[in-house]
């Protein structure tokens, strides 16, 4: 017999993730209008973990708090019984628009490297990940370039866009080898690399351009090269790392390049131009053997989202539950937030005209900090679902109330379900041969952690 845990939370109800045990797959029959399928004989890709991004905006709003409000962070972040359990992020090399101001590790023209320098890493963003490794479950890190130094681009602009000069490829692969060189003297290794992020984006803060054929060339005659020269051939390289709206043009073009395919590890995404799912579906069955990663979501009003500032409400938490649910079903293999840590503005940020939410809202004046909805959006999947997981197979009867189930390397089955309705949904949720009837309270969601008595 099968028995089920489940954690709960809905708006309106001021306690998040409330728990009820004890419930049994103990029946024969159940509602065929009202059912939510789980096949374990169906499995799909392995989830690789949940994460999200160690700015320096991060980093500056943890180190401004005291040592026992640092602790108590880094539980809520990366405990897995307590908190969120982390354990696949990312990182930016030298500035993006959650940084401090621009900056760089070389100085103007240094084509050798020779002044090259993370001593500005070293004062937030390094002590933030050791002490996050102290934590976190066998923590895994990726990094991304939002630009290029300006002299190496032919708009001389950090900013604004601008395309990698040709002349500076081998240069700038260089300039990211030396970057995880430098973090691995640190104790930090990486697991992951981008060629660049948001790949097409013309922005008022840090930004470059690449075709698909330019990143793909970039890989294959340059980065990878300079890695597996410095023995980082265990990095994997990833592309795009922007909209799901063209990811499988981007994908198609950049692996139609010779020599690219190989030395391409995964595709990675963003959210920010709508739904496209199927797009993730093209590159998968395309590509299996390529991961698909969302390597960047944050809330600062889209999709619905109605709340003002740094905070979010519950419709941002059903807003992401929704998200998370729908990349798993078309083949995620990760999910990574955006900043951890924000402050009441958002921030802080430059280049840009205002912040964004994250998980926590800290208030370093009273050394507090706010576990935000979308923070528990997270939560109901990346404190049970482990490292190594598989998708199971799902059918629900209605779109209003959405599923994704995951097997656990020990066997163990966890499901969530959303219910975006605001009314009761009374479902039947079957597992071979068997159901166990749930009353889902409107504007929902409920992960359920199912094992054998």
């Amino acid at each position: 017999m099968k028995r089920a845990k489940l954690f709960t939370s809905a708006k309106g109800v001021e306690k998040m993730m409330r728990q009820q045990d004890g419930l049994l797959f103990d029946q024969t029959e159940g509602r065929g209008d009202r059912q939510l399928n789980i096949y374990p004989e169906r499995c799909y890709q392995e989830i690789l973990g949940f994460g999200a991004a160690f700015t320096e905006t991060s980093a500056y709003n943890y180190a401004k708090m005291s040592s026992k409000g640092k602790e108590k962070v880094i539980e809520a972040l990366f405990d897995k019984e307590k908190g969120l359990g982390l354990n696949y992020c990312r990182t930016h090399i030298h500035s993006c628009d959650f940084a401090l101001n621009r900056y760089t590790y070389v100085r103007e023209q240094d084509e050798k490297l020779e002044s090259f320098s993370i001593s500005r890493d070293q004062k937030y963003i390094i002590p933030f990940i050791k002490a996050a490794q102290n934590t976190a479950e066998g923590l895994e890190l990726f990094a991304s370039p939002w630009t290029p130094p300006s002299w190496m681009k032919d708009n001389n602009e950090m900013i604004h866009g601008g395309r990698l000069l040709e002349a500076y490829y081998q240069s700038w692969a260089d300039y990211m080898v030396r970057y995880v060189t430098e973090y691995a003297k640190e104790g930090i290794r990486f697991s992951g690399i981008s060629v660049q992020n948001e790949a097409m984006a013309f922005q008022t803060w840090e930004s470059c351009q690449y075709t698909a054929e330019e990143e793909a060339v970039f890989v294959h005659k340059y980065l990878w090269p300079a890695l597996r020269k410095a023995g980082f051939d265990d990095i994997g390289i990833m592309v795009w790392d922007h909209n799901r709206e063209r990811v499988y043009d981007r994908a198609r073009d950049s692996f139609a390049v010779p020599g690219a395919r190989e030395d391409i590890w995964g595709v990675a995404y963003h959210w920010y131009s709508g739904d496209h799912y199927a797009a993730l579906d093209m590159v998968h069955e395309a590509f299996p053997e390529k991961a698909l990663i969302l390597s960047e979501i944050s809330l600062g009003g889209q999709r619905g989202e109605t709340a003002q500032g740094a905070h979010s409400s519950f419709i941002g938490l059903e807003i992401w539950v929704n998200e998370l649910i729908e990349n798993f079903n078309h083949h995620m293999n990760a999910f990574v937030a955006w900043n951890m840590i924000v402050d009441e503005n958002g921030g802080p940020y430059h280049d840009r005209p205002g912040g964004c939410k994250a998980p926590i809202v800290a208030d370093d004046q009273m050394d507090t900090f706010i576990l935000e909805p979308i923070y528990y959006a997270i939560a109901h999947f990346s404190r049970f679902i482990k490292r190594g997981a598989v998708r199971l197979g799902t059918s629900v009867f209605k779109e209003e109330v959405k599923m994704a189930a995951f097997q656990n390397p020990d066997g163990e089955i966890v499901s969530v379900i959303l219910n975006r309705t605001d009314r009761v949904q009374e479902v039947w949720v079957r597992l071979e041969g068997r159901y166990m009837k749930l009353m889902l309270p409107g504007d929902s969601v409920t992960t359920c952690v199912i094992t054998e008595e």
